[in-house]
């Protein structure tokens, strides 16, 4: 999950940025984490639980199939933090949510850091669970992207995978990988409005053939599959260990990436690292049933061999200059009810942005946009 610009270029290149492979650079002196003061509350006991039993996500211990919304931006405040894409009114968003709907965000180390200081600030990032708190709704917290959009734009390449995430610190963030899941396990796992944790966005081990690591100027390791699998076993135990209960998501765009492609993505899926697999799917390049290697039908067939729900937990369509809002409303209402069809355990739109531009062709859903009429949850 990433900013809106990324998203455009993933849907052009069917790929991820470009980028170029993390290098260290100094740590940002780091406070201490014991006191609870200032960050949100830990008492679940007024909003339902999210959770899963066997292919389904269940709230409250009841079976649901829910319709959520991607809103990567939240946490973006521009007196304090780089931010990505434009400031949200928080309470207004989620005041516009029916109660209990799920909104997947950017909780990534980059807007916890104070653009002015430099050091650690996590009062963006509170405000957002805050919000969400007073207004009853659920988040799915992303830790951060793989090619860095909305971060500092540098690529995850296989040997961060393979170990960098938990010694190497990237270029402009805080800390290294591991310390800032720590962190942000420790800081939010107690917030009664979490509803899932999700390590990275769309996980890919590739490496890079060249200086411009464009997507067709990547390689793909045999022992991919693998590393992706351990490191989201080491990850995964890691956040199970510090926020026991949460249900973990997988993260996965859920094509033919490297380390999840074909029948790599059923080995990847049973880590016991993950509770809810991942496809994300978009009206420009992907259609249903999809292709019989990596298309949503195969992927549901291997998730429900291990056990798990597929959450499609990104449908996007572009609209405004090219097609009308009510257009996409209904071809993209029609995708989620054949994906329900066909197994799926839920879905979220891509993306919520304050501020639409109508007059381009955009994934943009902006604050009245028709497909704000399908957001909720209802009985699995």
């Amino acid at each position: 999950m990433v900013g809106r610009p990324v998203h455009t270029a993933v849907l052009l290149c069917v790929a991820l940025l470009v980028a170029t492979a993390c290098s260290p650079s100094p740590p940002l002196s780091q406070p201490q984490l014991t006191s609870t003061a200032g960050q949100p509350t830990s008492d679940r006991a007024a909003i339902p639980q999210l959770g899963v039993s066997g292919m389904s996500l269940t709230l409250g211990g009841k079976p649901v199939w829910p319709i959520g919304i991607n809103a990567y931006q939240l946490a973006t405040n521009w007196s304090i933090n780089a931010g990505c894409g434009a400031q949200v009114d928080l309470d207004s968003y989620f005041g516009s949510l029916p109660p209990y709907s799920l909104t997947r965000f950017n909780a990534y180390s980059s807007f916890a850091v104070n653009k002015f200081t430099g050091q650690l600030d996590f009062t963006s990032l509170d405000a957002v669970f805050r919000a969400a708190e007073r207004h009853s709704q659920l988040l799915i917290a992303v830790l951060t992207s793989d090619d860095g959009g909305c971060e500092n734009d540098y690529f995850k390449d296989y040997d961060w995978y393979a170990g960098g995430w938990r010694t190497d610190v990237s270029h402009g963030l805080p800390m290294t990988f591991a310390a800032w899941l720590d962190t942000a396990v420790k800081r939010w796992g107690g917030s009664r409005s979490l509803a899932g944790w999700t390590a990275v966005g769309e996980p890919e081990p590739s490496y890079c053939l060249d200086h411009t690591c464009h997507w067709t100027k990547r390689g793909c390791r045999a022992t991919a599959p693998q590393t992706l699998r351990t490191f989201l076993d080491v990850s995964g135990a890691r956040i199970r260990e510090l926020d026991p209960g949460t249900v973990i998501f997988s993260g996965h765009a859920g094509g033919g990436q490297c380390g999840s492609a074909g029948d790599e993505f059923e080995m990847v899926a049973a880590s016991p690292g993950v509770d809810v697999l991942e496809y994300h799917y978009y009206e420009q390049m992907d259609y249903l049933p999809g292709d019989p290697y990596d298309g949503l039908q195969r992927r549901v067939a291997q998730t429900r061999a291990v056990g798990k729900p597929l959450f499609a937990a990104e449908i996007g369509m572009e609209a405004g200059s090219c097609d009308s809002l009510d257009k996409r409303r209904q071809v993209l209402g029609d995708a989620v009810a054949k994906m329900r069809t066909m197994g799926a355990a839920g879905a979220m739109f891509w993306a919520f942005v304050p501020d639409p531009r109508p007059g381009e062709c955009t994934l943009d859903i902006g604050p009245t946009d028709p497909l704000w009429s399908l957001i909720g949850a209802t009985p699995a």
